[in-house]
């Protein structure tokens, strides 16, 4: 049995359809949610699902206790599904190629810092760019830089909105983050 860990800061949509998609197959467990926003809708979801929903403060997030914790746990993957804190190299080098991010344009464009949600939306439309998308990577010490895993892309329309194109992207989302998952999961 593989065990997930997935790390949410918001609504927690992803958080939902990978444990939607994980519900039948007894080879994959998520042991719990990790949440660093005491108002996300994440931890209701979590709840609502039957999933140990855990509230940390940035203190205890960098703590290598943190880190020993989760290692405790026999954790096979961390997911970051919306989970807008720069991760400590200890919890990376504790799980080499083991914690994994969705990002939600086609990176190495509009990654970094501050580049989340709407915002990168934004900056895709304003820019006119043709195409955006998804990057599911690895983990590194540097915002939205880690090797790249998979991606997938989506044409932008005369007069796309951001909105529109968030909604474009969470359709990518929704499908291959969970089938990813799967994949590193069985390759592991």
């Amino acid at each position: 049995m593989k065990r997930l860990s997935i790390f949410v800061s918001g609504g927690g949509t992803n958080l939902q359809r990978i444990a939607e998609y994980f519900s039948s197959n007894p080879n994959v467990e998520i042991v719990n949610v990790i949440c660093n926003n005491p108002n996300a809708y994440a931890i209701e979801r979590a709840k609502n699902l039957g999933i140990p929903c855990k509230l940390i403060n940035r203190a205890e997030f960098k703590s290598e206790d943190f880190t020993k914790e989760l290692l405790n746990q026999n954790i096979d993957l961390i997911v970051l599904a919306g989970f807008l804190w720069l991760v400590p190299k200890h919890l990376i080098d504790a799980f080499p190629n083991k914690i994994i991010n969705i990002h939600p344009a086609l990176l190495p464009k509009y990654g970094g810092k501050g580049f989340y949600g709407e915002h990168v939306h934004e900056a895709v439309v304003a820019a006119k760019e043709e195409y955006s998308g998804i990057t599911i990577h690895y983990v590194n010490e540097h915002y939205d830089s880690g090797d790249i895993i998979f991606q997938a892309q989506v044409a932008l329309e005369e007069g796309e909105t951001p909105d529109s194109l968030a909604a474009k992207i969470h359709t990518l989302e929704y499908k291959h983050y969970p089938e990813v998952i799967e994949k590193l999961t069985i390759n592991s």
